[in-house]
């Protein structure tokens, strides 16, 4: 992320839209269960809404600078805070019983890669298990500012039910909502 983007995601005020806005929407209705992954969780504002929602959180994150600072501050034993990488997950198949995204997808690079990452989602989740999360339309001056310089690779919400069940999910809902959409799969 560039400048402008770090100072953005680990504001107040990001974390504030993201404690009353963006997890309650992305997740009403859904049922977590107890084992639960959050990929790409950067500064933690999500994680943090989360951890107090669930028995065991894992959360994995591409950048080891921000490992390090999710660590420091939520590596509890409650939190596993783990360095990697979306498209080739570390953890054993039907492990999860969610797996959670926020606001991240945009950021890997290529389509073929976002479609390698929901294939791995499918692996390590639980029959019955559910992938939900939230990601941006990409609308407003403000999001464009914030990725000059950044990866952004939008994923098309019409688009995004095909995918999903091409990784080996059954899709339940895709809506958009305001600037985001937001989607719940589950593992057959």
């Amino acid at each position: 992320m560039n400048a402008v983007h770090n100072v953005l995601c680990s504001s107040g005020w990001w974390s504030r839209r993201v404690g009353r806005e963006l997890v309650p929407w992305g997740l009403d209705g859904v049922q977590l269960g107890d084992d639960v992954l959050e990929i790409g969780p950067g500064f933690g504002a999500t994680t943090r809404v989360l951890a107090p929602r669930v028995q065991r959180l894992t959360v994995l994150e591409l950048d080891p600078r921000y490992c390090q600072r999710l660590r420091d501050e939520l590596g509890n034993g409650k939190v596993a805070v783990i360095q990697g990488d979306a498209t080739q997950l570390q953890f054993a198949e039907g492990r999860f019983s969610a797996v959670l995204c926020f606001t991240m997808l945009h950021h890997i690079p290529t389509v073929a890669q976002q479609d390698r990452a929901f294939a791995e989602v499918a692996r390590v989740l639980r029959p019955g298990g559910t992938f939900a999360g939230t990601d941006s339309l990409g609308t407003g001056w403000l999001f464009r500012a914030i990725h000059v310089g950044d990866t952004l690779n939008l994923i098309d919400p019409d688009s995004l039910p095909a995918r999903l069940q091409a990784a080996g999910l059954e899709v339940r809902e895709v809506r958009r909502g305001g600037s985001s959409f937001r989607w719940r799969a589950a593992k057959p």
